[in-house]
C-alpha cells in the first residue's frame, strides 16, 4: 500500500513538474575565411520549434581562455530551461584561443569574422530567429568578455546589446598572459597594434544609444581594473550602460551567478 501511495506521489510530481523540451544541437559550422568547421553549441526554445514556431532573439556566448563551445553548457546547465522560459536562443561558439579577433599575424584565425558574419548568417538561415539587431546580444566571460565587447562595438549593425563578465576590457597590462602575442606579435615590438587591439580602445566608435551595455565583474577579480577602467572612459563620453561589481573571483561559481543577471538586462531589451 505504502509503496503504491509512494508511486502515486511520484506520477503526480511528474504530471505538476514544468515541462521543458528545448533543444540542444552540437553543430559544425564552416568558416569559408577559415576554410575550417567550428564547433557549434545552439540552445533553441520550444517556441522556435515545431510548426507553430516564432521567430526568437539570439544571446551570443563567448567562452574564456582554455574554453570550448561546451563551456558555457557545464557553467550554466540549466540554459535549457532558461531558453524555454524566456524564449530566447542561446548560441555558444568554439573560439579557441583566439580573442575573437581577425589576427593581424595569423590568417587561420579569423574569429571576429566568423562570429559577427558567418556564423550569425548561418544561424538566422537555419534557426527561427529575430534576425535584426534589436533580437541580437553578444556577451562572455574573461576572454570572451573582451571577445563580446570587440564584436558588438565594432559591428553594431549586427549586436544591439553588448556584455561581458569578468572579462579582459584591457588587454596591455597583461602582456605574457594567455597566448595573445600568438596573435598580435610580442607587446614590446608592437605596442601600436596591442593598441588597437583592446576593447578600451574601441570606445570611439560608438555613441550614447548605439548599444545596450552591461559589464560586471567580481570584487576579488584580476581584471577588477580595467573593468573599471572601462566604465570610467563610458561615464566621460557620457554613454548609458550598467555596470555591477559583487564580491567573487575568477570563477565558474561567480559566471553562473551574473549570467542570469545579464539574460535578464537583454530579455528586457530584447523586450523594448
Amino acid at each position: 500500500m505504502k509503496k503504491k501511495k509512494l508511486l502515486l506521489i511520484v506520477l503526480l510530481l511528474v504530471l505538476v513538474a514544468p515541462s521543458f523540451a528545448a533543444k540542444v544541437d552540437t553543430l559544425l559550422v564552416k568558416s569559408p575565411s577559415m576554410n575550417k568547421e567550428v564547433q557549434v553549441v545552439v540552445v533553441t526554445p520550444d517556441a522556435a520549434l515545431g510548426k507553430k514556431a516564432v521567430a526568437c532573439p539570439a544571446i551570443y556566448l563567448l567562452h574564456g581562455y582554455g574554453g570550448n563551445a561546451k563551456t558555457w553548457m557545464g557553467i550554466k546547465p540549466d540554459l535549457p530551461q532558461i531558453a524555454d522560459e524566456k524564449g530566447i536562443i542561446f548560441v555558444c561558439p568554439d573560439g579557441k584561443n583566439s580573442w575573437y579577433w581577425d589576427s593581424p599575424l595569423n590568417p587561420s584565425y579569423r574569429y571576429e569574422t566568423f562570429i559577427s558574419s558567418e556564423l550569425v548568417k548561418y544561424i538566422d538561415g537555419h534557426y527561427k530567429t529575430i534576425a535584426d539587431r534589436k533580437g541580437r546580444a553578444i556577451t562572455g566571460l574573461s576572454m570572451g568578455g573582451h571577445g563580446a565587447m570587440w564584436n558588438a562595438i565594432r559591428h553594431k549593425d549586427v549586436f544591439g546589446a553588448a556584455g561581458t563578465t569578468s572579462g579582459g576590457m584591457d588587454i596591455r597590462p597583461f602582456p605574457q598572459n594567455w597566448e595573445m602575442a600568438k596573435q598580435l606579435g610580442e607587446f614590446a615590438a608592437n605596442k601600436k597594434v596591442w593598441d588597437e587591439y583592446t576593447v578600451i580602445n574601441q570606445i570611439d566608435k560608438i555613441e550614447n544609444g548605439d548599444l545596450a551595455i552591461i559589464i560586471d565583474c567580481g570584487e576579488a577579480d584580476f581584471f577588477l581594473n580595467v573593468n573599471k577602467d572601462l566604465h570610467n572612459r563610458l561615464l566621460a563620453r557620457k554613454i548609458n550602460h550598467d555596470f555591477v561589481t559583487r564580491p567573487g573571483g575568477h570563477t565558474g561559481k561567480y559566471w553562473n551567478n551574473s549570467i542570469d543577471y545579464q539574460i535578464l538586462f537583454f530579455d528586457k531589451f530584447f523586450k523594448k
